[in-house]
């Protein structure tokens, strides 16, 4: 009978399923809610708890979201940059051929009038790319290093007027190497001069640069003296501009007043390159969705790289170098002995003695070293 009693009573909730005596607050406590009461600061126990639960769950799934919608970009951006099919030199003599850098990448960027000059199709039966003598016509060469801890960044430009030797070709300008073999030819005439290997090629196009310069909004760019303007227009008076994308392509372009001619434009270019990745890494511009959209869109539709960077190269070189700014990087000229008329022709003499020490330390990784040692054409020093 007392068994029975004690089952009816854990039934009704009066005692626990053990049947042991409840605790004061417990289930079928009668305390009263009264000043002594325990169970306010139980209830508010229960209701913190429950609020920092759902507080964090909701945080795991904003994360999820912000790092799957993160990935998603990565994924789609870089499944975008178009390739380009070819783009390095076969048969080169083992003589001629580069040797492997002891740490670091080094790009080969070039800027051409129009991403539609490089061919995409037309491959012959040996799968070789059919590069048209005179359908690509490039202004702009610059060796990018980048070292192994991919800290920061070096831009080396070469002008185009360089008087080099082309293979096959005898001597000739640089960006005559490009216009005969596009960048099978440029990729060699390079490595040759220089004794670098070019890991990978970026084309920019510049009428692509155009519309991202206007996407984020245009640039400002200081002009230290007034030099004129090309075609006979107006000059370019001393100070700081604010130039749409139309305004600053037709100044880099201009090389004609300048005190160095093709030297300054290719300052004027870096500057350009500069002050437009500066407004394009904002955190105004990649922190709003429809900016960082608008600007992933034009950047994709403005540069091609070579068919042997992947999509996960490519992936990771972003995530490595995300924190990487202009400020962390270095922009010169290659050295310069002068300038001279050959062949009827305005040409930049390259200083050979002066550049090995600056490709020697591309090679071994070590560009901070260089530029601590020598005196470097930098970016801002003599630009016009």
């Amino acid at each position: 009978m007392r068994q029975r009693q004690r089952t009816d009573e854990t039934d009704r909730g009066i005692l626990p399923p053990d049947g042991s005596t409840p605790e004061p607050g417990g289930t079928g406590s009668e305390e009263p809610d009264g000043p002594g009461s325990t169970k306010p600061a139980r209830r508010r126990t229960r209701r913190t708890r429950l609020v920092l639960l759902t507080a964090l769950t909701l945080l795991g799934l904003g994360l999820a979201l912000v790092l799957g919608s993160s990935w998603w970009a990565y994924e789609h951006y870089t499944g975008r940059v178009d390739r380009i099919p070819g783009a390095f030199p076969t048969n080169v003599p083992e003589s001629a051929r580069p040797q492997e850098s002891a740490g670091g990448q080094t790009y080969l960027l070039v800027g051409i009038d129009r991403r539609s000059d490089l061919p995409t199709t037309g491959a012959d039966a040996g799968g070789a790319v059919q590069w048209k003598p005179g359908a690509q016509r490039s202004d702009t060469m610059m060796l990018v290093h980048i070292p192994q801890d991919r800290d920061n960044a070096y831009v080396v430009s070469l002008p185009r007027d360089s008087w080099v030797p082309v293979p096959g070709h005898g001597s000739a300008k640089l960006n005559a190497a490009f216009s005969w073999g596009g960048p099978p030819l440029l990729i060699d005439t390079v490595q040759r001069l220089t004794k670098v290997k070019v890991d990978h090629l970026a084309v920019i196009d510049w009428s692509g640069f155009k519309k991202l310069t206007d996407a984020v909004g245009g640039v400002d760019i200081t002009i230290p003296t007034t030099t004129p303007r090309r075609n006979g227009g107006r000059q370019w008076t001393a100070g700081t501009h604010h130039m749409d994308g139309e305004e600053a392509l037709d100044y880099v372009r201009e090389r004609h007043g300048l005190p160095r001619g093709d030297l300054d434009r290719t300052q004027r270019q870096q500057e350009f390159l500069k002050r437009v990745l500066d407004k394009t890494l904002s955190s105004g511009n990649l922190a709003n969705p429809l900016k960082a959209k608008k600007l992933l869109d034009t950047v994709t539709a403005t540069v091609s790289v070579d068919d042997r960077l992947t999509d996960s190269a490519l992936r990771d070189l972003m995530w490595d170098m995300r924190g990487v700014r202009t400020r962390h990087m270095v922009f010169m000229n290659a050295p310069v002995a002068g300038f001279d008329t050959i062949d009827r022709q305005s040409v930049v003499v390259l200083d050979r003695g002066a550049m090995q020490p600056l490709w020697e330390a591309m090679r071994n990784d070590t560009m901070d070293v260089y530029t601590a040692k020598y005196p470097v054409d930098r970016l801002g020093d003599t630009a016009r």
